[in-house]
């Protein structure tokens, strides 16, 4: 059974739309709680996000029967704190327990003691939510936004740009790609192995140790960059060596691992799913140290991976000073000339050419009033300067190389020039993301990857709001004070 929230106010407790913030505050936190309570108070806007919520959850559970859940809202409150505040589970569990203000905005008085959350509560909860219905929230917060500032009637100016959100992987290199799939593999066997009563994996352990021992010296064997020959081709033999055996042994466990996963296989209620997995990244690998060491082979592009719990990752160089490569995905915003980000895209082996159309379509079938976009140079091709003009009345994408007496002319054009100095502002969207958490996704597999990438726009989007109200409060305090020093 679950409900958006309470309605009934406990002894002491005051209403979500009572709560006070100081317009002075300049804070993250007392801008995304003055968004929130924004939602929550506006009758419109409230309606519409818990109608997605209670949409949400009626596909997963019958709201009106079983154990009560947590409540919707506070599902809601606790994945946009985690997210524009760039908090771990642990911190936002310190939080949403001991902080008066974020309790209050979940609904608990300042009597409720009982109302204490718990660390896998926060974590089962906030996985609930779905990248489609946060994107429908989103929608939902910009017109509010869009409202608050009185331009809902106005032309919306895009700027589009894409950037790296990284995975949490660590550098990759084949082999100790392999031993992260033989580490996983064999754990995983000796634990089903046990639950069996199998016998033969009580030395699992011990197997690792020898396993990352020779892992260590396949690691520390280095080809010397310059030397005599004899010395060169006695240090190639030393490496070749290293990891000859460093494979020798993967095989080895391998076949222990097989043998074992055809006897479970047998067996009724034994999930081998993840073992097969991992099994078959570590015989991808063992293929390509041995094309790379011992055939001297060059690994192809599209055949390495980069991660075997990550999957998704990939390898991105955007030529960047400081940052030549980055793992993770590629993620496109549009945002309008407001700071809200209208539309995002996970890119998921798309580059920046391949995801301008379908952004801007994108982002014009959420807001039919979107009438120019800009872009960088990365983004142009002869095809995407026609389909978007045949979406936009302005486009503003910069073409590549040497321009004809046309194209020169169009972009020296006035309204041209002012939209292209104008488009490094979605470079600010782009760092406040990075700034609130989405510089790395903690969230394990690409569904955790888009959740996460939702969350944070809409938790950006929020904080906007909240910016924009409390702006406005600081005003017209001090347009009051004014008035008491005049009288």
């Amino acid at each position: 059974m679950r409900k958006v929230i309470d309605q009934q106010l406990q002894f002491g407790q005051a209403p979500i739309s009572k709560i006070g913030f100081n317009p002075r505050h300049r804070d993250s936190l007392t801008k995304l709680l003055r968004g929130l309570q924004y939602i929550y108070s506006t009758p419109a806007v409230r309606q519409e996000v818990w109608r997605i919520l209670e949409e949400l959850a009626a596909g997963r559970a019958d709201l009106g029967n079983g154990r009560p859940g947590l409540d919707l809202w506070a599902v809601l409150v606790m994945g946009t704190l985690r997210l524009n505040l760039d908090w771990n589970y642990d911190l936002l569990l310190n939080q949403v327990n001991y902080h008066d203000l974020i309790r209050q905005m979940l609904g608990h008085g300042p009597y409720d003691f009982e109302g204490q959350y718990k660390l896998q509560t926060l974590k089962d909860n906030v996985g609930l939510l779905t990248p489609e219905a946060l994107d429908r929230i989103n929608q939902v917060v910009v017109q509010a936004g869009h409202a608050a500032l009185k331009k809902n009637g106005g032309a919306l100016m895009g700027r589009c740009d894409t950037f790296v959100v990284e995975t949490d992987v660590h550098y990759p290199t084949d082999i100790n790609l392999l031993w992260d799939a033989m580490r996983k593999a064999v754990e995983l066997t000796a634990e089903l192995a046990g639950w069996a009563g199998l016998p033969g994996w009580r030395k699992s352990k011990y197997w690792l140790r020898e396993f990352k021992r020779l892992f260590r010296a396949a690691q520390q064997a280095k080809r010397p960059a310059a030397a005599s020959p004899a010395r060169k081709a006695k240090q190639e033999d030393k490496v070749r060596s290293a990891h000859a055996a460093y494979l020798a042994e993967a095989e080895e466990l391998l076949g222990r691992v097989r043998e074992t996963a055809a006897l479970l296989g047998g067996s009724q209620g034994y999930n081998l799913t993840e073992v097969e997995r991992y099994a078959g990244h570590a015989r991808r690998q063992m293929d390509q140290v041995r094309r790379r060491v011992l055939l001297g082979e060059s690994i192809p592009h599209n055949e390495k991976v980069f991660s075997v719990f990550e999957e998704h990752t990939e390898w991105v160089s955007k030529g960047k000073a400081g940052a030549p490569v980055e793992l993770g995905l590629r993620v496109g915003v549009l945002e309008d000339q407001f700071g809200f980000i209208l539309h995002h895209r996970v890119m998921r082996q798309e580059t920046d050419d391949q995801v301008a159309v379908p952004m801007v379509e994108g982002a014009k079938e959420r807001f039919p009033r979107l009438q120019s976009c800009s872009f960088d140079k990365g983004f142009h091709s002869p095809d995407n300067q026609t389909r978007l003009s045949d979406i936009l009345d302005r486009v503003v994408l910069p073409r590549k190389g040497k321009l004809s007496q046309e194209a020169r002319a169009i972009e020296s054009e006035a309204g041209f020039v002012r939209a292209r100095r104008q488009h490094s502002a979605v470079e600010s969207a782009i760092n406040a993301l990075e700034v609130h958490g989405l510089d790395r996704c903690p969230d394990h597999g690409v569904d955790g990857f888009e959740r996460y990438v939702a969350l944070a726009v809409v938790a950006r989007n929020i904080q906007k709001l909240g910016s924009i109200l409390l702006k406005r409060e600081a005003r017209a305090a001090r347009r009051r004070a004014r008035k008491r020093l005049a009288a």
